[in-house]
């Protein structure tokens, strides 16, 4: 599934529930999830009294809110191997007792506001407001008793936050809310794949690469699981001492998570930060009613091919459109693998697309077995890739470039090459689709077609 869909900024979602520690990282203690609201009502009622002014109420509770997203949105536990959100051990975090009691006017201030939090002018991650009290203790953040000082001198919850933060931050307001999980895929991403999850690694490796210029820069930043890649990945692997595969698994995706974490200092008030730029994904996550385009016409390819050898499922036609038909399969197919029946392609829906589509391709049978090589391979190719599938890409490149003669050439060597890669931009450019010199599923299919013309 490839292509581009339009640029979306990889903004802060407030969860439902927060997992609690209920110690230090790593004392012996239960976890716990609480919904996110209460999380904030129990810390801000441990850490701010009631009798303060509203502005000063307001201010500590957005640094708390804040403070709260940041642990999350940078999986900063998760990337330490530790199966919780955030503790509940002021050391270390914010100050949680279990089943206590909040005041009636933080409750009601946290309802007012659970979904807004602090960042600075120019970044996305939610701000790490450090804070504490002004008195006993003091820190490189917002002091909670001075906070009340502003706040009685006519300062509002703003004003207050700038004078401790810095005059670039902002508030952001109405954040969406819903289920976060990890950003791990769920699957070990290799050579061929494609998606968010790619180019978040991609940008990661190449920040990471800055302090540690031993792991090779990655050219193209584009979602594409290619050569380069693999080669970032496997001298990441060897310089953090992991197994050298050049996939990305659960502990690969984690460590690099965590060194990204530390080179980006995201733990700390002034940190480098995350841009807009840097968090824009422009794969989609998810496929539903009414999307266009590649992606969808590469979903209609699989979903077609398996269907094409299920009778219990319905025939797609492959194109561009995400419509009644289109929902209509993808229930049918939900149901069958017990799946929840959305209608919607969601990561455990394409997950088993593709693992299902595999295990068509392994089972074809013994009538279709002579069009084995027309069917996708299901990984996608770009240059340096080599093997079979190459060929078999060169072989039916070969067939149309002798039809079209202002079409480069190839040489079906099994190595996807400079020559084969212009060959590809071009074809690309007389389908009307992206020029990225990537074959992916949709222009397989149009190359398949046009070499039977």
């Amino acid at each position: 599934m490839v292509i581009t869909t339009a640029n979306r900024v990889n903004y802060p979602t407030i969860p439902t529930d927060v997992v609690v520690h209920l110690g230090a990282p790593d004392e012996a203690a239960r976890n716990i999830s609480v919904p996110f609201t209460t999380y904030i009502k129990n810390v801000a009622s441990n850490e701010i009294y009631p009798t303060w002014p509203d502005a000063a109420i307001e201010a500590n509770i957005l640094a708390i809110i804040s403070f709260t997203l940041n642990r999350i949105y940078n999986e900063w536990y998760p990337s330490r191997g530790y199966a919780f959100d955030i503790t509940s051990s002021p050391k270390y975090d914010q100050a949680f007792i279990e089943d206590k009691e909040y005041f009636d006017v933080i409750s009601k201030k946290v309802d007012q506001i659970f979904n807004n939090y602090i960042y600075r002018e120019g970044q996305v991650q939610p701000l790490y407001a450090v804070y504490c009290d002004g008195r006993v203790t003091t820190c490189n953040g917002m002091s909670q008793w001075g906070s009340v000082t502003l706040a009685r001198n006519g300062k509002s919850a703003l004003d207050i936050l700038k004078n401790y933060y810095g005059s670039d931050v902002r508030i952001f307001k109405n954040a969406p809310m819903g289920e976060v999980t990890g950003t791990y895929p769920g699957y070990v991403l290799t050579l061929g794949e494609a998606g968010d999850q790619v180019k978040i690694i991609q940008s990661e490796l190449n920040r990471i690469s800055n302090n540690y210029p031993a792991i090779p820069k990655i050219a193209k930043v584009n979602g594409y699981y290619g050569v380069d890649t693999e080669s970032a990945i496997k001298k990441f692997q060897e310089v953090f001492n992991l197994n050298v595969t050049g996939n990305v698994d659960y502990s690969t995706w984690y460590k690099i998570k965590y060194i990204y974490n530390a080179v980006k200092r995201l733990n700390d008030l002034y940190s480098e930060g995350i841009s807009e730029s840097e968090s824009i994904v422009t794969f989609a996550s998810r496929l539903e009613y009414g999307d266009t385009g590649l992606l969808v016409k590469g979903l209609h390819y699989f979903l077609g091919v398996i269907a094409f050898f299920d009778n219990e499922l319905p025939l797609l036609e492959v194109n561009g459109v995400y419509n009644d038909s289109t929902v209509n399969m993808v229930i049918n197919f939900q149901n069958k693998y017990g799946l929840p029946a959305t209608g919607i392609v969601d990561a455990p829906t394409w997950t088993k697309i593709k693992e299902v589509y595999f295990n068509t391709l392994n089972n074809i049978p013994v009538e279709y077995v002579k069009y084995r090589d027309e069917f996708y391979p299901g990984r996608v190719m770009s240059i340096g890739f080599s093997g079979e599938d190459v060929k078999r890409l060169q072989n039916f490149l070969y067939t149309v470039c002798e039809k079209f003669k202002n079409i480069p050439g190839v040489r079906v060597s099994g190595v996807f090459d400079d020559l084969t890669e212009r060959s590809v931009i071009a074809l690309q450019k007389k389908f009307g689709i992206e020029e990225s010199g990537v074959v992916g599923p949709t222009f397989w299919n149009d190359l398949v077609e046009y070499s039977k013309t």
